[in-house]
């Protein structure tokens, strides 16, 4: 039940200060990419998810909330068109389904240590250790001169085949990413009203499950 929102969240920390004149190649986008991240400490956006299964071109749309924190702290809180959370702490994670009375829990270590794109995100992976980087057929940059960069896992990750990322020229803010699977199913991910360092309180990743909601254990615990 982890795999899939876990998987998106490669991109979301990303975001790089200074202008380029020129168009930066690949090593240099990387060390910008991974410097910034490394002194960013805290996401907040506004989402909209769109999942598309290939086998039957049926696709879905949620829209929430997202908050990420250092060390190991994440909040994906979806309100449209139904709810649902997953909260993840350095020691637990969560999975409530609340229109099914459903809480899926899963120790916090088996998911940092077993995936790489959150081993980034928490500050144990290294970008381009991780990943291999490529341009896209049609070049380093979209129609509106923003970069754009395709990220390929060293590995298998939850099945991921590959990660496209838009990088805003001006301001290096992702704006959007896009997640293939091993059977051409795609997730496309864009951000609004996206906020950095606002230092959200811990309490913020802890999650109780209501009276009466089912728990089902995930993996070793």
């Amino acid at each position: 039940m982890f795999l899939l929102t876990l998987s998106v969240m490669a991109g979301l920390f990303l975001s790089v200060s200074p202008a380029y004149s020129q168009v930066l190649s690949l090593d240099q986008l990387a060390e910008t990419i991974q410097a910034t991240y490394d002194r960013t400490g805290d996401f907040k956006a506004d989402f909209v998810q769109e999942a598309t299964i290939r086998s039957v071109e049926r696709t879905t749309r949620e829209e929430g909330t997202v908050y990420l924190k250092k060390p190991a702290r994440m909040l994906w809180d979806y309100t449209k068109p139904s709810m649902k959370k997953l909260v993840i702490n350095p020691r637990k994670a969560w999975l409530y389904m609340p229109d099914e009375e459903i809480v899926y829990v899963q120790d916090a270590g088996e998911v940092l240590s077993s995936k790489m794109v959150i081993r980034f995100l928490t500050g144990i992976g290294r970008l381009r250790d991780d990943f291999d980087m490529a341009r896209p057929a049609g070049g380093a940059t979209d129609g509106e001169g923003n970069y754009v960069v395709i990220l390929k896992p060293r590995g298998y990750e939850a099945g991921i085949k590959t990660l496209l990322l838009t990088v805003n020229r001006e301001t290096f803010h992702i704006t959007g990413c896009v997640f293939t699977d091993l059977y051409d199913n795609i997730t496309r991910l864009t951000f609004s009203n996206i906020e950095f360092n606002t230092n959200p309180p811990d309490e913020l990743f802890e999650f109780t499950p209501p009276p009466g909601v089912k728990t089902y254990t995930v993996g070793k615990q």
